[in-house]
């Protein structure tokens, strides 16, 4: 049996950090229901393990149909600006007032409340915003060069929708000790802010910053023979030594590491030796080592590929079910939704006719097609 198995979700349909919290709230076992507008496509491909139901939420028939099914869940999760909810009529104190057990989880670039949270927002902006942005470069840096972005995952995902799922699990504890829900607010750029927490305390103790951000010839990458590329992560000492083995180097004939006026000269000829073997090569000379040294793998040559959830010893069977890469079409569930959360046949056809839900009829389709 999976943790969270008898939990019902509803999600209302959104982009990235929301869905994501959704979907790792399914992949633990959560029953979660996806609302979104009736349309043609969906570009969503965070839907594993949920189901769609497609409704006419800005119509009070749909307004009327989504209270009805969050009087049932145990927990929602809105990714609209502040506002946008109450507008529609299924604000908290509404939602609430219906299910006094709603773990309500509200999921925004700033919060529901300060001078940006009205402000539309990114991965980037947030990240600028939380002061991490900041560590990829220009704060840091001697030449004072523009600071690195990564792709949108520390803000997006771990800062926005991994967050929400701890909001919503603690939540989760705190109801079934006291009986009541209430309203988790997850800002994305608060939540960025806290992952910085241990690169702020380094900082203000003194600490080597630039040694964990790429600057340290130690620490970083090196582009290998056949243009690809090896991290290199050989901190401590004894990591060092080995990297100096395995790079057939004679630390006799080296600078010293820690003064980082001869970094520049270490990169250099580290850059040298990694450029004379393919990555495969070097693969296998450190294949046994504590050097702290391996490939850059693409997403798809990853040994866990990312549809695969984490292997946790609390549910080992997770890692044994199949992979589902698959999109949902919106309103693909609508009909059976419904009739799990106690609607009638009658009342079905009645939601159709009006337009207020949409059943779609076509197969789900795969993610790879977009």
């Amino acid at each position: 049996m999976l943790p969270l198995e008898g939990v019902r979700v509803v999600e209302m349909a959104g982009l990235a950090p929301a869905p994501f919290a959704g979907m790792l709230l399914a992949d633990f076992g959560a029953s979660v229901v996806r609302v979104e507008k009736p349309a043609a496509f969906n570009a969503d491909v965070l839907t594993r393990g949920k189901r769609s139901l497609a409704v006419d939420i800005k119509s009070a028939d749909g307004v009327a149909l989504v209270r009805r099914l969050v009087q049932q869940a145990d927990v929602l999760i809105e990714p609209f600006r502040p506002g946008v909810m109450e507008r529609l009529g299924l604000g908290p104190d509404t939602l609430l007032g219906d299910n006094p057990r709603l773990i309500y989880a509200r999921l925004s670039g700033f919060g529901q409340q300060g001078e940006h949270a009205a402000q539309a927002g990114h991965d980037i902006n947030y990240l600028a915003m939380a002061g991490v942005l900041s560590v990829g470069g220009c704060e840091f840096r001697q030449n004072n060069e523009a600071p690195r972005f990564p792709v949108n995952l520390l803000a997006d995902f771990g800062g926005g929708g991994m967050f929400c799922v701890v909001g919503i699990l603690m939540t989760l504890l705190h109801r079934h000790r006291t009986s009541r829900g209430q309203v988790v607010d997850v800002s994305i750029t608060e939540g960025a802010g806290y992952l910085g927490n241990f690169i702020r305390r380094m900082k203000a103790a003194g600490g080597p910053i630039a040694l964990l951000r790429g600057d340290a010839p130690f620490y970083t990458v090196y582009r290998t023979k056949d243009d690809r590329y090896m991290s290199v992560g050989a901190l401590e000492p004894q990591f060092y030594e080995q990297l100096l083995h395995g790079l057939a180097l004679d630390p006799g004939q080296l600078p010293d590491r820690q003064d980082p006026q001869h970094w520049p000269q270490l990169r250099a000829v580290f850059a040298a030796c990694f450029a004379s073997k393919t990555l495969d090569e070097w693969s296998r000379v450190f294949e046994h080592s504590d050097a702290c040294v391996f490939p850059v793998l693409a997403l798809e040559q990853a040994p866990m590929p990312p549809q695969r959830t984490p292997r946790l010893s609390l549910a080992p069977e997770i890692a044994d079910r199949p992979d589902d890469d698959m999109l949902l079409v919106p309103g693909q569930h609508s009909t059976a939704v419904l009739r799990d959360y106690g609607w009638s046949e009658a009342d079905i056809r009645q939601l159709i006719a009006r337009k207020t839900i949409h059943q779609a009829a076509g197969a789900k389709r795969h993610a790879s097609h977009l």
